[in-house]
């Protein structure tokens, strides 16, 4: 008897994340989309032959897939993956107003999910979606329900807010993770690891991760091992930030060094400017994890910030990962906004068992 191969379409796919934590568990990716173009050469070069749909999915005809690449309605192997852009529902800082048309996206990926009626849908999003008062998860739950994805946490469609950290991934990154199939079989998250991984773990070997200075650019993009440009006082700060998890409280009476906005405000937002702990996760790595100044993203011992390769590590990217952009901030961005692959694998290998 052959053996059926679970295929998938991740919506919304970014830099390729989850299309590769798919891929890891044996998955046939045959497409990702997204409306950022910038990330279309790095999807396709590390997740081929998934091709890369440069389109807005508000705008895309339900019928695309049919006639792009022949996938039929009812396809008991098949998942759509709906990972949609959550700045509406994340805590963190941003304006509503420019964030407002993320609200409504994972209905827009309903849309799809009730046309084809693929065997599987999976859904990732940040915690703020079961919180937030507007938020139209009850909708789609709902939808799900009525498709005869089963009722919640019925064994057909369950759903948890995760945390990274207990599966193997060194970084504290909570999110909202759903899996619901309306075959007649049982589905569930992936089971939590006994083993905390450490920053020291995945970035701490100085023959992978050699010292380098901020600012300094790594001209292989296999290895993209560069960091931010930092000022000469952000520098300065750093020097005066013990190493391994300090803060920027160990200056805080040094008027050269405090910045203004925090005189005062001694337990405001005491990651910023600080430093990763070695044997603690990292912090949840943002699309800003460049930026000392966005959280507590300085190395643990040298006075830069992260580089590029080290937050694409702490999101359990392989090694050889090729992130397609002269710019970091792109990079980061990318980095940023995926699912750490490993946590995919794990999703993609529940399917497949």
């Amino acid at each position: 008897m052959e053996e059926k191969i679970l295929r998938a379409i991740d919506f919304f796919c970014g830099g390729g994340g989850m299309t590769n934590g798919l891929k890891q568990a044996g998955i046939n990716v045959i497409a990702g989309v997204d409306l950022d173009s910038e990330a279309k050469e790095t999807y396709e070069i590390n997740n081929s032959p998934a091709k890369f749909v440069n389109e807005d999915i508000t705008k895309l005809p339900l019928e695309y897939f049919e006639k792009e690449f022949n996938v039929q309605r009812n396809d008991d192997e098949m998942i759509f993956v709906g990972c949609s852009p959550c700045q509406f529902y994340s805590i963190i800082r941003s304006s509503k107003e420019k964030s407002r048309k993320t609200k409504d996206l994972l209905l827009y990926f309903e849309k799809f999910v009730e046309y084809y009626k693929p065997g599987y849908v999976l859904v990732e999003n940040v915690p703020g979606i079961m919180k937030n008062k507007e938020s139209v998860l009850d909708v789609f739950l709902s939808k799900l329900t009525e498709l005869g994805y089963g009722s919640i946490n019925d064994g057909h469609c369950v759903y948890s807010i995760v945390n990274m950290k207990d599966y193997g991934i060194p970084q504290n990154r909570q999110r909202f993770s759903l899996v619901a199939t309306r075959l007649n079989k049982q589905v569930h998250l992936p089971e939590p690891e006994n083993h905390v991984s450490t920053v020291r773990e995945a970035i701490g070997n100085i023959c992978v991760f050699p010292k380098i200075s901020a600012g300094d650019r790594d001209d292989d993009k296999i290895r993209f091992h560069s960091a931010k440009k930092l000022s000469d006082l952000n520098i300065c700060r750093l020097e005066n930030t013990p190493e391994d998890g300090g803060t920027r409280l160990a200056y805080k009476d040094n008027k050269e060094l405090i910045q203004k906005c925090y005189i005062g405000h001694d337990k405001s937002f005491t990651d910023v400017y600080g430093r990763l702990y070695w044997d603690k996760p990292s912090p949840t790595i943002t699309t800003k994890f460049l930026s000392i100044s966005n959280g507590r993203f300085g190395h643990p011992e040298q006075n830069r910030g992260l580089s590029i390769r080290e937050g694409a590590t702490l999101q359990t990217f392989p090694m050889n990962y090729e992130f397609k952009t002269n710019s970091l901030l792109v990079a980061a961005r990318l980095i940023g906004n995926a699912v750490p692959p490993k946590f995919a694998r794990k999703i993609g290998e529940m399917l497949n068992g």
